[in-house]
């Protein structure tokens, strides 16, 4: 056989295995641009891309392409959560971990919640602070090593000394020391610059900081300011240097306040915001991210004796109860909602409750899907890739068994996903 003719035949042979498409028929398809739902769909992907939509149920006259039947269901864009910790998820012996754990070992346990995650629909992510690994866990993701979703990653999450996010609150003063910028615990705007910077060359995607107190840190108070504006600022001005948006913990007012003055993009839980701080938000073009399922689950896991430590509790049993009725309230007044649950602090793949306890709150329940798709896209500038299902973009693509405008709980049991064209879920 000629060279040539070699070289047609591989050509022809290497063409035809790339060029097998799939067919996704589909009973409704939501159009989460416009919140309006198509009947009678075929999707059509090639390779990891959607390229063409079309009215009807299109077939295939091509015997390689592969069709699956969505005819009985409900298909729209992959989901985003836009606060998770990969890394862990909450027990009794959680606090007692992070001295018994290696790196290893958590490695090994966040492999686990990333692959729970994706089934459970998510195919994007944004975690929110852990101990590097989510950086090592992300990077195996992308290269296919190991099944998950797609993650941007804060790193370590930038706490002040005793602040929510310092590494060692609740350790004996022998194993306290002094953690600085490199560990993620600022004290003033030099400090700031430094800790950005530390993040980004561990590997970081976005900068998260804790802005006040928190509920499950080993401290005393749950709400009070712990940053200045100052600090926040160059917290802010250095993570754009870097390319990245800054998303803060808050639950008192005040320090939410300082965030949004200073630049930061996303308030995460937002417990105790007022009505001022809502219009601070509108006009500063910042998100609320309620995370209303970690409030109900920590309150309920506090009633359980033993679960926390004794200063955790009432802080957990004062707090976690509000987040839903906050929400409701920045909801109705205007303020931008992207869809978040702290999965980690409850477990994972109980993600889709949000959706429940959103449209509970008042929320219609295609705006819950669209908080969860098109708005964290733009967050975080992937609006052309993901959000939607459009020729161009990538097929990160679910589908459950009932109308979720229906029925918003059916969003708990999604049936079907597909991330970058593979499906993991039938």
């Amino acid at each position: 056989m000629k060279k040539s003719t070699i070289f047609i035949f591989l050509f022809f042979m290497a063409t035809s295995l790339f060029s097998q498409k799939t067919y996704l028929h589909c009973g409704k398809l939501i159009d989460t641009k416009s919140g309006k739902i198509a009947t009678q769909m075929t999707v059509i992907i090639s390779e990891n891309k959607i390229i063409d939509v079309q009215k009807g149920y299109i077939l295939s006259d091509n015997q390689k392409d592969i069709t699956i039947d969505l005819k009985q269901k409900t298909v729209m864009p992959g989901l985003i959560d836009m606060h998770v910790h990969v890394e862990f998820e909450m027990s009794p012996s959680r606090y007692l971990d992070e001295y018994t754990l290696n790196e290893a070992d958590i490695a090994f346990n966040s492999v686990k919640f990333a692959e729970i995650t994706l089934l459970a629909g998510f195919t994007t992510v944004r975690d929110l602070g852990g101990t590097g690994v989510n950086v090592s866990l992300r990077n195996a993701i992308n290269s296919g090593k190991i099944k998950g979703p797609r993650i941007f990653t804060a790193e370590k999450s930038l706490a002040t000394t005793g602040g929510h996010a310092d590494p060692t609150n609740g350790s004996s003063r022998k194993l306290m020391g002094d953690p600085g910028p490199k560990e993620g615990v600022v004290n003033s705007v030099e400090d700031a610059k430094k800790a950005v910077r530390q993040r980004y060359k561990n590997g970081a995607d976005l900068i998260k900081i804790t802005a006040t107190g928190g509920v499950l840190s080993v401290a005393k108070s749950g709400q009070n300011p712990q940053f200045t504006v100052e600090e926040i600022k160059a917290i802010t001005e250095t993570a754009k240097d870097y390319g990245m948006h800054v998303a803060t913990h808050a639950h008192g007012d005040e320090g939410m306040r300082r965030a949004i003055l200073g630049g930061v993009k996303t308030i995460e839980h937002g417990t105790l915001m007022s009505e001022e701080t809502m219009d601070l938000m509108i006009k500063y073009n910042a998100y609320l991210v309620p995370t209303i399922t970690a409030g109900k689950e920590v309150s309920d896991k506090a009633k359980v004796k033993g679960f926390y430590p004794d200063i955790v509790v009432p802080k957990a049993l004062e707090i976690g109860p509000k987040i839903q009725s906050t929400f409701a309230k920045a909801y109705k007044k205007g303020v931008g909602i992207a869809f978040g649950t702290d999965a980690g602090v409850f477990d994972h793949g109980k993600n889709g409750k949000e959706f429940g306890y959103m449209a509970e709150a008042g929320m219609p329940a295609i705006e819950t899907i669209q908080s969860a798709t098109i708005t964290p896209a733009k967050i975080l500038n992937m609006d052309d890739k993901i959000g939607t299902i459009e020729v161009g973009k990538l097929a990160d693509i679910i589908a459950v068994d009932e109308d979720p405008t229906q029925n918003i709980h059916t969003m708990e049991n999604v049936t079907f996903v597909m991330k970058e064209g593979v499906i993991y879920k039938q």
